[in-house]
């Protein structure tokens, strides 16, 4: 059942394509690497959580922040999802809840997101959570045309047209949850990204090559609980 209401709102969705052995060995038991064209594919995204809320409440009492996180594509029992490596966000509230109740993996960022004259987004992140290993993220991202649903079968709905997740507890727990919303409104963008410590920091090298990249507006969402598997 959905008990929160949101919006994501400038997301991006930079993923590189690397080999599925990459991803199959930092997955959990009964969590499968998904692929497309042969590879699988490992994706940072910022963006900003709007108004976070119970569902039915106003969106003027939600609460709104910054989040960056790494993450990649994967099936269980047949059903694809996103499965996340970190989360970081400005939320130190939410951060606490939800590695108190379900022990995620998100961790507390000094994270800004903001938009420039021209149109383009800078994002800059340090992480800030004590005992964790350090992540700086530094981009300016922008959008190039205009926005359309992905293509059935193609690699941008295949990264992004799926409305399951999955993460592991510290203590190897793996949770999923769901979340409903309008078909994604996608269009291309320029990244320029002058620090990147995701890969570095969740143990992967930095994929070779350029990224695919895609960029929503936003989104308004509902979501449910994560439940263990």
């Amino acid at each position: 059942m959905d008990v929160l209401s949101m919006r994501w709102a400038d997301v991006l969705v930079a993923s590189w394509p690397v080999d599925p052995e990459v991803v199959a060995g930092r997955l959990p038991d009964g969590v499968d690497v998904d692929i497309h064209d042969g590879d699988a594919y490992l994706s940072v995204v910022p963006f900003v959580m709007e108004n976070i809320r119970p569902r039915g409440l106003p969106s003027g009492v939600g609460r709104t922040f910054g989040e960056l996180n790494l993450r990649t594509y994967v099936t269980v029992d047949g059903r694809p999802g996103i499965y996340f490596f970190n989360l970081d966000a400005t939320d130190a509230l939410g951060v606490r809840v939800a590695r108190r109740l379900f022990g995620l993996p998100y961790y507390t960022a000094d994270m800004r997101i903001e938009r420039r004259a021209g149109g383009a987004l800078a994002v800059r992140s340090t992480r800030t959570h004590a005992g964790q290993p350090s992540l700086a993220f530094d981009a300016t991202y922008e959008q190039a045309g205009a926005c359309s649903r992905a293509t059935p079968g193609s690699l941008t709905a295949f990264l992004l047209e799926r409305y399951r997740f999955f993460v592991a507890s510290e203590d190897g727990t793996v949770y999923q949850g769901t979340v409903d919303h309008d078909p994604w409104q996608l269009a291309d963008a320029t990244l320029d990204v002058r620090r990147n410590d995701l890969f570095t920091a969740n143990g992967f090298e930095q994929p070779a090559g350029s990224p695919h990249i895609a960029y929503s507006p936003g989104v308004d969402v509902t979501a449910g609980l994560p439940t263990v598997v």
